[in-house]
C-alpha cells in the first residue's frame, strides 16, 4: 500500500428512520499529524469517525485508505493500517489485561496463530507505553474506567497502525492520564503515525492537535490550524456560551475558558445567617 493517508471524501449519512443527517465532509490526515474533531453533542463526531473507520457505510462520498477505497479491503487488512477505538467497548469475556493487548496483534500473526518473541514485544511496549504493566495479569473487570481505556488504547498500539482513529479517548481519565494519553498520541505522531481524534477537550485539542476541524448538527462549520479554529467568536456561537479565548503564557496556543459572570456577594446578614 501506498504512503497510508486516510481521505474521507465528501462522505454524507444518516440513520434509517431519521431525519439527521452528517453532510458532505471531507478531511484528510497522513503521517506526523493529529486531527482533533471537536463540536457539540449531537454534531456528528462520532458518526464521521465510525465512517472513516469503515465501521459505518456512508451514504455517498468515498473514503480512502492509502489510496484505496476502504469499502474494497478485507477488514483484516484495514486492521493492518487502521486502529480504531471507540468510546464504549463491551466484552462477553473477561479476558486478562495482557490478553486483550494481545488481540491487537491479530492481523499481523501467521496462519499458525501463535504469537511470536516479536510480538510478546510489542505487547509488553504498549503496556509500558500505557502504564499498564502493572495490570497485565488483572481481569478487565477488575480496573476502572479510566484504567481500562488505557488497556484499550494499548491493544489498538499493538496493532501498529499507520492510522490511529480515536473516539473521546480520554473521558474518564484524571488529569495525570488525559496528559499522558495526548503525550502518547504526540509521541506516535513524531513517528508518523497519522492520528484523529475526537474530543470535547478543547484545551487538549489546541495543547497537541496540529489541525481541528469544527462539527456542528452534522455540517463542518470550519477547518484548518488550531488558531484558525479556535476564536471567542466562532467557539462562541457554536456552543452557545460565551467563550474567552486566551494564550498560554509558555507555549502561546489557546487557552478556552467559559466567560462566567461572578456571583454577586453575600450581604452580611446572608453571612452570618
Amino acid at each position: 500500500m501506498s504512503e497510508c493517508v486516510l481521505h474521507v471524501k465528501s462522505v454524507s449519512f444518516t440513520y434509517p428512520e431519521s431525519n439527521w443527517y452528517l453532510r458532505d465532509i471531507s478531511f484528510e490526515v497522513g503521517p506526523g499529524e493529529i486531527l482533533g474533531i471537536i463540536g457539540p453533542n449531537g454534531s456528528g463526531k462520532s458518526t464521521l469517525l465510525k465512517c472513516a473507520a469503515g465501521i459505518l457505510d456512508s451514504t455517498s462520498g468515498e473514503v480512502l485508505l492509502g489510496g484505496h477505497d476502504m469499502k474494497h479491503l478485507s477488514r483484516r487488512m484495514i486492521a493492518r493500517f487502521l486502529g480504531y477505538l471507540p468510546q464504549n467497548v463491551a466484552s462477553v469475556f473477561d479476558y486478562r489485561v495482557e490478553e486483550v493487548v494481545a488481540m491487537g496483534r491479530f492481523a499481523h500473526l501467521s496462519g499458525t496463530g501463535f504469537l511470536r518473541s516479536e510480538d510478546l514485544h510489542i505487547i509488553h511496549r504498549c503496556l509500558k507505553q500505557t502504564e499498564t504493566l502493572p495490570y497485565r495479569g488483572r481481569s478487565l473487570s477488575h480496573l476502572s474506567g479510566g484504567e481500562r481505556q488505557r488497556v484499550l488504547l494499548a491493544s489498538v498500539l499493538a496493532q501498529e497502525p499507520d492510522i490511529l482513529l480515536l473516539d473521546e479517548p480520554t473521558t474518564g481519565l484524571d488529569l495525570h492520564h488525559q496528559v499522558v494519553f495526548f503525550k502518547l498520541l504526540r509521541d506516535q505522531a513524531l513517528k508518523n503515525m497519522a492520528v484523529v481524534v475526537v474530543t470535547h477537550d478543547l484545551n487538549l485539542a489546541a495543547q497537541f492537535c496540529h489541525w481541528l476541524l469544527l462539527l456542528d448538527n452534522g455540517s463542518m462549520v470550519k477547518q484548518g490550524h488550531i488558531n484558525e479554529v479556535i476564536s471567542s467568536e466562532t467557539l462562541g456561537r457554536i456552543y452557545r456560551q460565551s467563550i474567552w479565548v486566551d494564550r498560554h503564557p509558555i507555549n502561546d496556543k489557546p487557552i478556552v475558558l467559559p466567560l462566567v459572570e461572578p456571583p454577586a456577594s453575600p450581604g452580611k446578614e446572608e453571612r452570618n445567617s
